[in-house]
């Protein structure tokens, strides 16, 4: 289903070579900026992006004024339901039919991966929010493609490399059997060796699993130090439940949820949740500024926003921003803006987004508090450490994307 809500960097000379940018002109398409946020909104990941990134996405709108360049700014958005198929439908009948601009969030790799495809050869830009995969700006990358708020080498920087390197070396991992689950049990083994640990195994599950019990025991026999939870949203939740049950954490193990947001540990519950050690690229007590805007969420959306919603918040503010620096709503010229223009507002600062569209900033690492240590129901997290964004995200080099491609695909 359908909703829709009219709502008041240097950039490297290899891809400018790569790219003929045409020149900008003054117009929009359409007489209307459409934007469209295409997610998960009834499955595992509703809690995680679902219609709290649409809530974030119209008070982006509202907050740049409803308008771009004269023009109304129009949001749409649909369940993909978590699957590459129906998300490309969905994508393709958006931009054929109803003329949409841009899509953003696209929870679930798999999904962010076919519709940033579909978007290359219709030269429309994608910003990704919700998907985790290094692809989406590595061997799959876009002159179009943008990846926002999160990737899995981040989500392991911040999460696995602080745990080696406090002394936590062994590793059982307990997988989602999809495209974002190896990304991230990958990314979390090539920090876990570089630092000296090992990983002692790994068992897969399948999407949207509710019984954990023999993953948690088989991960409980190998006497990891760490079992490293490679899933998220609600597979993520039914694990530490699993975990908790088995007493693992109590007989000395550690979990690491290595993608977890303020609303799955908000759904846990302290008591529950209390000692994961996960990382997030915002949170709403960091400060003053933050704390103004969840309130303005929370009387909106009546929760906290997470990472993805407020990376959507982001997302969604700089394109509207390249749109009028560009004087159009035409592709080729917002995508140049968006490359070039820095990122500053309140999920990120001196944020930049690289030649492969990877947006850099700094990520945290955070520890969820004890039933005692918590004075209210969102008053979950402790800072523990910063990992800065060029060593969250890496450098284009790193990343595989093969600019020269551009061009060429």
């Amino acid at each position: 289903m359908t909703t829709k809500r009219p709502v008041a960097t240097a950039f490297a000379a290899s891809l400018a070579a790569a790219v003929a940018w045409p020149a900008t002109a003054q117009d929009v398409s359409d007489d209307v900026v459409k934007i469209g946020i295409l997610n998960d909104m009834s499955g595992v990941y509703a809690d995680t992006a679902g219609q709290g990134s649409v809530a974030a996405a119209e008070l982006a709108i509202e907050d740049f004024g409803d308008t771009v360049l004269g023009k109304p700014v129009e949001l749409i958005s649909a369940d993909h339901q978590n699957k590459a198929d129906v998300g490309s439908n969905i994508a393709r009948e958006w931009y054929d039919v109803q003329n949409v601009d841009a899509i953003m969030d696209l929870t679930t790799s798999s999904v962010a991966l076919a519709v940033q495809g579909l978007s290359r050869e219709k030269k429309k830009i994608t910003i990704t929010t919700g998907g985790g995969s290094t692809e989406i700006t590595g061997g799959q990358c876009s002159p179009y493609g943008f990846h926002w708020a999160y990737n899995t080498r981040a989500l392991s920087q911040g999460t696995a490399g602080s745990l080696v390197r406090g002394g936590d070396d062994s590793w059982f991992f307990v997988t989602a059997d999809y495209t974002f689950g190896d990304s991230l049990q990958g990314e979390a083994t090539k920090v876990i060796e570089a630092n000296g640990g090992q990983v002692l195994g790994a068992i897969r599950h399948p999407l949207s699993t509710t019984d954990f019990s023999s993953f948690m025991l088989q991960a409980q026999s190998s006497g990891a130090k760490v079992i490293g939870l490679a899933n998220a949203g609600l597979d993520t939740a039914n694990a530490v439940k699993a975990a908790t049950e088995f007493g693992l954490v109590q007989a000395g193990q550690k979990l690491a949820a290595l993608l977890f947001t303020l609303s799955e540990v908000h759904g846990l519950g302290a008591e529950a949740a209390q000692g994961l050690n996960l990382t997030e690229g915002w949170y709403w007590d960091q400060s003053e500024e933050n704390r103004a805007f969840a309130k303005r969420y929370m009387d909106k959306f009546g929760k906290m926003p997470n990472m993805i919603h407020v990376g959507t918040y982001s997302a969604v503010l700089q394109y509207l921003k390249a749109v009028k620096e560009a004087g159009t709503d035409e592709t080729e010229a917002v995508a140049r803006k968006l490359h070039e223009m820095p990122v500053e507002d309140l999920f990120a600062k001196k944020g930049k987004v690289l030649a492969n569209g990877r947006m850099v900033y700094d990520m945290y690492l955070f520890q969820v508090k004890t039933p005692d240590e918590s004075t209210g129901p969102w008053d979950l997290y402790k800072e523990v450490a910063t990992v800065p964004g060029d060593v969250a995200f890496g450098t284009v080099e790193d990343s595989g994307c093969d600019l020269a491609s551009f061009a060429a695909k």
